[in-house]
């Protein structure tokens, strides 16, 4: 091993090192992170939206049981309804996609959804447990999803 090499192990090795964020199904513990993403919206033919939901599973663990109670607010913030959905089931390290429908309001109508309660978070054959510290919401709609 010449000098140079020897200097770039040298560094490499004072380095500090970084893991991954991972599931540790082993333990019961979740480590990682339940992105929900409002990815996008459109008219549904004779009133009422349709949105589209990517749910990417990033927490070492499947879910058996997820549903949400979100609040639609209107174009001028006021809350229009609120509607449950469920989601599940959620497959560890997938993507999935789910949609549902927001009768009677136009998607041009909704300024934002409020993610108002998870009344159900089941990881398979496990207890309830509270998903929102784990949960990451986003949007790519002309709405806003949001905690």
């Amino acid at each position: 091993m010449n000098l140079k090499s020897m200097v770039a192990a040298g560094l490499l090795a004072t380095l500090p090192v970084t893991l991954p964020v991972t599931g540790h199904a082993e333990t019961g513990q979740l480590t990682g992170l339940l992105k929900v993403e409002l990815n996008k919206v459109e008219e549904i033919e004779g009133g009422g939206c349709r949105a589209f939901f990517l749910f990417r599973n990033q927490t070492g663990k499947s879910f058996a049981g997820f549903e949400m109670s979100l609040a639609i607010l209107d174009g001028q913030g006021v809350i229009d309804r609120l509607l449950s959905i469920d989601a599940a089931p959620l497959p560890v390290q997938r993507t999935t996609l789910k949609l549902f429908e927001i009768p009677q309001i136009s998607c041009a109508n909704i300024s934002e959804i409020l993610l108002h309660d998870v009344t159900s978070c089941q990881p398979q054959n496990e207890d309830q447990m509270d998903c929102f510290p784990i949960l990451e919401l986003g949007s790519k709609s002309s709405a806003q999803l949001v905690k």
